[in-house]
């Protein structure tokens, strides 16, 4: 990243780490859920999607202290005014109807196991048909999918039931 690009909200996790490695050990130390991103394979592919905003919302950590301490550890200066989004989002939406959920993946043990299920599930949401619901089981906030989900038209939500328990539905 040259002296122009700054750090933000939309700068992608592999970038951020191919042009400052060491902010590897900071973004581990806000939150426990980065540790993840040493596993070779999710490095190579959710590292590549996901932004800074979205791994805030994985770790539950704030976006604008984030932002904040990889800015002060990379030799960028702060910024007050950082859009903060809340990540409350415990109410369901009008749509979500737990009857109404055709296809369940829990992919925790395929994440454990170093994969990653992102090309499974949005080939699985290809066949939802409007108003069914699939569900999404992880061990963390899945933003990437999330997004890549909602760019296709879906809508989505998601509740951590418990640490590392994130159940996410999506609807068309």
């Amino acid at each position: 990243m040259s002296e122009q690009t700054q750090i933000t909200p939309e700068t992608k996790i592999s970038a951020l780490l191919d042009h400052y490695p060491q902010l590897e050990d900071v973004l581990i130390e806000m939150a426990p859920a980065f540790k993840k991103l040493q596993n070779p394979i999710l490095r190579k592919t959710i590292a590549k999607v996901a932004t800074l905003r979205q791994v805030a919302q994985i770790g539950d950590v704030s976006l604008a202290t984030m932002i904040n301490k990889l800015r002060t550890a990379a030799g960028q200066t702060t910024d007050s005014e950082i859009d903060d989004e809340s990540n409350e989002a415990s109410v369901p939406p009008g749509w979500f109807d737990s009857t109404k959920i055709v296809k369940s993946l829990d992919a925790r043990p395929i994440i454990e196991s170093g994969q990653h299920p992102m090309s499974q599930v949005l080939d699985e949401l290809k066949v939802l048909k409007s108003g069914e619901i699939y569900e999404l089981i992880t061990p963390f906030l899945p933003a990437p999918l999330i997004d890549m989900a909602m760019k296709k038209g879906f809508q989505a939500w998601s509740k951590q039931e418990q640490t590392e328990l994130v159940r996410t539905f999506f609807v068309l």
